[in-house]
């Protein structure tokens, strides 16, 4: 089931500008995922509520919430791009500056 799972979660990642994730950072529903961390993997580990993983990427900040000073600077560029993931009822980002393909 996990393959089948990156596979469907592979299909649905996608580039976003920050005015289109806004919305969501708003009701506190984006993740920031660290660029050293495939977005997909982060995707699996929380749809299939795998919390030892999930809450080891916490604990080393390698998954956070956008920081206060983050949300300004982004509101301030609508056009900023990040890989995008949604995993209900998240909504995953990497900041494309940063994201190595």
């Amino acid at each position: 089931m996990s393959q089948d799972l990156k596979q469907e979660l592979s299909e649905m990642l996608a580039p976003a500008d920050w005015a289109w994730i806004s919305p969501h950072a708003n009701r506190g529903a984006v993740v920031v995922v660290d660029p050293q961390l495939d977005l997909v993997d982060v995707g699996v580990a929380i749809a299939t509520d795998n919390t030892a993983v999930v809450n080891h990427w916490i604990a080393e900040a390698l998954i956070t919430k956008p920081s206060p000073f983050q949300l300004e600077i982004w509101d301030q560029t609508a056009k900023k791009q990040f890989q995008s993931l949604i995993v209900q009822p998240f909504v995953l980002v990497q900041d494309s500056a940063t994201h190595e393909d």
